[in-house]
């Protein structure tokens, strides 16, 4: 396979080098010290980690600090008030420019109100809102008074919304009166009025912001408006420590399986390792890069590198409100156009969408200031990788492919630029600090080419400290597997190829057995997107008499290319060709859409209820639960 070095021109500016590699290696606790001391600590930690109550990690325990100060403060003090924190662009076309002096003043003007509303330290805070300023105002507000936040992505259903909010016991809930939804106005503060009903609630006020002028139902007392309380606030407002193990946030899982799972992240080592991988992995360089993660907030990558990480490398970055293709799927590259973004971070799925719209609309606009690119969400095809390397990256722009989890909170496997020679496809390595192995079932390390399971072996400062009031379920969803060796679990699949380098394989639950051989939804959905006519791809596994599982795949196509004649035949046949026959799909299905959460990622678990006939699960957190009714029409 192609491998892609670094550029020496790259390598002469880049932020990492082998080095960090040996350092983390000889002296971890030391190295991990060094990255600590990046940030602002109002008490200095003397203890880098206590992992005595294992596996629940103590980072910095005896140090203190205040997130917010770091992300907003200290850049103010050292004389960068002026420099642009935030090009937020709406959807609808209006912008704003904010800088970090007045980012200060918006998170003072909101801890004055949240502790006027007799919050104290310790109290959680629901966030049910669009991608608006104010929506990381208030969670930067939050870390600055110790407060508890509990993002709900704002395309959430109200009982998702009341689940998380009655998990966590929140006190107060921040809205907006609706969002933007390519071009129309749609309601927010109606559901959560839904949510809360007429049971009884730990909600005591829900704080409106003025997005879209909807008019909307009101409670008298319970519900105030932004700008009436947090704009009219005193600005002023001094930043107190907070030990480095107190809660920063709750985030929950979308709970496809059971209960929604509260993540639990805390202060000091959340902050170190987001801070650290931001600066590494992305190569950023405070007051010169312009820098882009497409993420929404309610999910923890729009935590840890939309606000926590780039905020505490002093980032300029673009955050926009809306999706990728309102008014048209021009959007993003005239977005990347108009602000000269030099490093964007988007997901797999969206690289494929773009492949699909064609490459000509990207060509048709100015992508030269984009210096580095990055992948998040899931294992990238190889196709694709190469695709958005050439389209995007004039085919010398390096790609980081990121894998990391709600659980970890920061990334864990990546290229580093400028010192790694990447492959299409691969995740490649841990990072410094970092230690992951691929076993078998038994724990067994295994070799070269054999799929296994990814763990991580030794704590890392950003881990999550617990499920929310369910230590129990921590224990067992996470270390119960290979619990005698003291292993983290990952979830996914993964191999070393000959060079020791690691590709991820997905869910393994996402990793098929045929007839004993464990084939990857990945390599199959690879295999078939290589294909010309093909843009798009999902495989399950079925259960099969035969052979235990089956392989069934569901296909979008190119625009240009036709479902008729012997397509389906060739498709297999590819596959049998790339992989192996027993990699042969037993069923290709095509299909003119793919069932994706709004965060982007292919809802496998549905596609394997059509597989086997079975009623379809939860479908809530589709972008367009309808879209069955197309497939099944298929």
């Amino acid at each position: 396979m192609t491998s892609y070095p670094p550029a020496s021109e790259f390598v002469a500016q880049a932020n990492a080098d082998a080095l960090l590699y040996e350092r983390a290696r000889t002296d971890r606790d030391g190295f991990w010290a060094e990255q600590a001391n990046r940030l602002h600590w109002h008490k200095p930690f003397t203890e880098v980690l206590d992992w005595s109550d294992a596996p629940v990690a103590r980072w910095f325990g005896d140090g203190e600090l205040n997130v917010a100060y770091n992300c907003v403060d200290r850049h103010v003090i050292d004389g960068h008030g002026d420099q642009v924190a935030i090009h937020w662009e709406g959807e609808p076309g209006d912008s704003r420019a904010i800088t970090y002096a007045e980012l200060l003043d918006e998170v003072c003007r909101a801890a004055n109100t949240f502790t006027a509303l007799g919050l104290v330290a310790g109290d959680r805070v629901a966030i049910y809102m669009p991608m608006v300023p104010e929506a990381i105002v208030t969670m930067l507000a939050c870390a600055r008074l110790g407060l508890t936040h509990s993002v709900v992505f704002a395309g959430f259903s109200p009982t998702a919304l009341r689940q998380r909010v009655d998990d966590a016991q929140a006190r107060l809930i921040v809205t907006t009166d609706g969002q933007w939804r390519r071009g129309k106005p749609a309601p927010l503060k109606y559901a959560v009025d839904e949510a809360l009903g007429s049971d009884p609630s730990s909600v005591e006020h829900v704080l409106v912001v003025r997005r879209v002028g909807l008019e909307v139902p009101w409670t008298e007392v319970r519900d105030l408006w932004w700008d009436e309380t947090v704009a009219v606030a005193s600005p002023s407002h001094e930043a107190q420590p907070f030990p480095a193990e107190h809660p920063l946030f709750i985030l929950y899982t979308s709970g496809t399986t059971g209960k929604p799972k509260g993540i639990l992240h805390t202060t000091g080592g959340y902050l170190t390792q987001t801070a650290y991988t931001h600066h590494h992995v992305f190569d950023h360089k405070a007051g010169h890069d312009v820098y882009w993660c497409t993420a929404d907030i309610g999910w923890v990558t729009g935590h840890s590198y939309i606000v926590y990480g780039p905020l505490a490398n002093r980032a300029t970055q673009v955050v926009y409100e809306g999706t990728p293709n309102f008014p048209d799927e021009n959007r993003h590259f005239e977005i990347i156009e108009k602000y000269g973004v030099t490093i964007y971070y988007t997901a797999p799925t969206l690289i494929r969408t773009f492949m699909k719209w064609g490459r000509e609309i990207p060509d048709a606009h100015n992508l030269s200031t984009l210096r580095l690119l990055g992948s998040v969400g899931e294992p990238i095809n190889p196709e694709a990788w190469r695709w958005y390397r050439e389209v995007f990256g004039a085919d010398k722009t390096p790609i980081v492919d990121t894998w990391w989890q709600t659980e970890t909170g920061a990334i864990m496997i990546s290229p580093l630029p400028g010192v790694t020679e990447t492959k299409p496809g691969a995740a490649m390595g841990p990072l410094p600090g970092i230690s992951a192995k691929v076993v078998d079932d038994e724990g067994t390390p295994l070799g070269s080419d054999e799929s296994g399971l990814l763990v991580l072996d030794q704590p890392w400062p950003s881990m999550l400290r617990g499920i929310w009031n369910d230590m129990d379920r921590y224990r067992e969803t996470y270390w119960q597997r290979f619990a005698s060796e003291g292993w983290y679990f990952a979830g996914d699949g993964a191999k070393l190829d000959a060079d020791g380098d690691l590709w991820i394989l997905g869910r393994v639950d996402d990793v098929m057995n045929v007839s004993g051989h464990r084939i990857s939804t990945a390599e199959v959905e690879s295999a078939l997107v290589g294909h010309p006519s093909v843009a798009e791809a999902a495989v399950v596994g079925a259960s099969d008499e035969t052979t235990g599982q089956g392989i069934v795949a569901f296909v979008i196509l190119t625009g240009s290319a036709s479902g008729a004649g012997d397509l389906v035949s060739e498709l297999k046949a590819a596959v049998s060709l790339e992989i192996s026959p027993i990699a042969r799909p037993r069923e290709i299905h095509i299909v003119p859409e793919l069932p994706k959460t709004r965060s982007g990622k292919i809802m496998r678990r549905l596609l394997r209820d059509v597989a086997e006939g079975r009623e379809l699960g939860d479908t809530s957190t589709l972008v367009d639960p309808t879209v069955f009714e197309a497939i099944a029409t298929a």
